[in-house]
C-alpha cells in the first residue's frame, strides 16, 4: 500500500518514470535507516491506514499525502532542524513536477516541530496523523516508549528522563492532545492515560 499510493501519487504530476523510483528509492533507504525503531515505514503505514477513516474530512488530499510521506524523512535525534531539512529535501524534488502546491507541505512539514493547532483543518489531521500512536493500546504504546528509547540511545538514562519527562508534561498541559474531533473522541483518552503511565516510569 505504501509504495503503490507512492507512485499513483507521484504518476499525477510527472511522466518520469524514473524520477519516480528514485524518489521511492529514496524514502525507502531513509524511512528503513538501521538508527530508526519507530520513525520508519511502520509508522507512515499507519498515517496512511488511519487516513483512510477521515479521508473525508481532507480537502487537499495530494498535498497531505506528501507532507506524510516526507514529513520524517529526515530524521536524527541530535538534530533540531529535522523538519525544516525534510521540507527542504521535499521542496528539492517535488520540483521537478508539476505539484503546485508545494508551499503547503512545506508549511505542514514545518507545522510537524512544534504540534501547535492551526486554523486550517487539513494542517491539524496531519498533526494528529503523526501522534495517533499516543491514543493505542497500552502495548502498542509500551512498544513505541521502547523504540524511541532506542533511537535516543546516544543519551544516558538521566538525560533522557529528564528531556522524555518534559515533553510529557507539555503534551499533558494542553487544554487536548489532539485537534481535532475524529482524534479527540477516539483518542484523546487513552493517550492521557499512556502519556500518564510512562511519566510514572521515569
Amino acid at each position: 500500500m505504501l509504495e503503490k499510493t507512492f507512485f499513483i501519487l507521484f504518476q499525477k504530476y510527472t511522466n518520469d518514470e524514473g524520477f519516480i523510483h528514485k524518489c521511492w528509492d529514496e524514502i525507502y533507504s531513509c524511512y528503513t535507516d538501521m538508527s530508526r525503531y519507530y520513525h520508519n515505514l511502520s509508522h507512515l503505514s499507519n498515517m496512511l491506514a488511519e487516513l483512510e477513516n477521515i479521508k473525508s474530512d481532507v480537502k487537499e488530499l495530494d498535498t497531505l499525502l506528501f507532507s506524510i510521506y516526507y514529513h520524517d524523512i529526515v530524521y536524527s535525534t541530535t538534530d533540531s532542524n529535522n523538519e525544516y531539512n525534510s521540507a527542504m529535501l521535499f521542496k528539492k524534488r517535488i520540483a521537478n513536477t508539476r505539484f503546485q502546491y508545494a508551499d503547503k507541505c512545506i508549511d505542514q512539514i514545518l507545522q510537524t516541530k512544534e504540534h501547535k493547532v492551526t486554523q486550517i483543518n487539513d494542517d491539524n489531521i496531519l498533526l494528529d496523523l503523526d501522534l495517533k500512536i499516543l491514543g493505542e493500546s497500552r502495548s502498542d504504546y509500551q512498544v513505541y516508549c521502547q523504540n524511541i528509547r532506542k533511537e535516543y540511545k546516544i543519551y544516558s538514562d538521566t538525560e533522557y528522563s529528564a528531556g522524555r519527562k518534559k515533553a510529557l508534561c507539555h503534551l499533558l498541559n494542553l487544554s487536548s492532545i489532539y485537534k481535532t474531533d475524529y482524534f479527540i473522541k477516539n483518542y484523546e483518552n487513552n493517550a492521557r492515560q499512556n502519556l500518564t503511565w510512562e511519566l510514572s516510569t521515569l
